[in-house]
């Protein structure tokens, strides 16, 4: 069995060899390769890297110009990757590599994506319930019954990886997408080690922006085929108590003579009709625009140079293909 690790890094370098020589070391009976995606590191992550790469063909390297985020550098090592069983991890040491045959053994139950859960963790309290907060809020809207969503240490039988498009904060996700399209998923209990280099490159704002992926994974797991059931449910309702409104208020004129101009329930009534009539519009675009382009992205992320990859085209063909 081949054993791809699909690892981005933004300023890990301390960590890198360490992590390296884990890995190796709890890959036996098995082929492996390992992609490392620098995205945009400026302490030195890349030169680190290089060095390891000398030594050893089955390191590959990606490097971004810029920092593109994680769910960039997860797409591109998917799109490389070519290893029956595919492993993405954090590359600041917190996810222990010893792991690597207990997934191996859950995938076997038969998963299609297996992902950790940091039944113990080492992080502030500030990090803690915001999480806690969003698992809850994800496993009810996606119905998917999983304790930690955005553990990076998952474990991903072939050819679920080529499936998914990931951008944005998309890859908190992912359990939720591979659920959507059928894939089988299940949950690892994993040691969360205590950070030992560098700190966290996360801010509140991620979960800012990550509600937003919320609403936008919903809509494309659900809706994506036909947003009209979406749009034109809300637009129904909003008319159809628009309409309520409105006939109410013309039994009031016509039988009682009860003055309408000075009726705020009047607009109401309208904005809500002319609002229903809208999202309904809103619906029928969306299944124009459905069905002359299937799938959308967020721009191409500009590669500045690989190792040990022979056709660097690999990495955004099946994106652009």
């Amino acid at each position: 069995m081949k054993l791809s690790f699909i690892i981005p890094v933004l300023n890990e370098r301390e960590s890198l060899n360490q992590l390296y020589a884990e890995i190796v070391a709890n890959c036996a009976y098995h082929t492996y390769e390992l992609i490392f995606i620098d995205d945009g590191s400026t302490d030195g992550s890349y030169e680190v890297l290089e060095k390891i790469a000398s030594r050893d063909s089955n390191l590959k390297i990606i490097r971004f110009r810029r920092n593109f985020g994680k769910a960039a550098a997860l797409q591109a090592g998917f799109n490389l990757a070519g290893g029956d069983v595919i492993f993405t991890m954090d590359a600041d040491l917190q996810d222990n590599p010893r792991e690597i045959p207990s997934f191996l053994a859950k995938l076997d139950e038969g998963y299609d994506l297996v992902s950790g859960w940091k039944k113990q963790r080492h992080d502030p309290l500030h990090k803690v319930l915001p999480s806690k907060l969003f698992n809850y809020v994800t496993a009810r809207t996606f119905k998917l019954k999983l304790r930690d969503y955005n553990c990076g240490f998952k474990a991903y039988r072939h050819p679920l990886e080529k499936e998914l498009t990931l951008y944005g904060e998309m890859h908190r996700y992912i359990p939720a997408l591979a659920h959507s399209l059928g894939y089988r998923v299940g949950e690892l209990a994993v040691e969360h080690r205590a950070r030992q280099f560098g700190s966290s490159k996360y801010g509140i704002e991620r979960y800012l922006r990550g509600f937003f992926d919320l609403l936008t994974v919903k809509m494309i797991t659900q809706y994506i085929k036909s947003p009209l059931y979406l749009f034109g449910r809300i637009g129904i309702v909003s008319s159809f108590f628009g309409v309520l409104i409105t006939m109410y208020l013309a039994v009031l004129k016509l039988f009682w003579g009860h003055p309408l101009s000075n009726r705020p329930l009047l607009f109401l009534g309208i904005l809500l009709i002319l609002g229903g009539l809208q999202f309904i519009s809103l619906g029928l675009i969306s299944e124009l625009i459905i069905n002359r382009s299937r799938q959308g992205g967020e721009g191409q992320i500009s590669i500045a140079e690989t190792k040990n990859i022979e056709d660097p085209k690999q990495i955004d063909r099946a994106e652009h293909g």
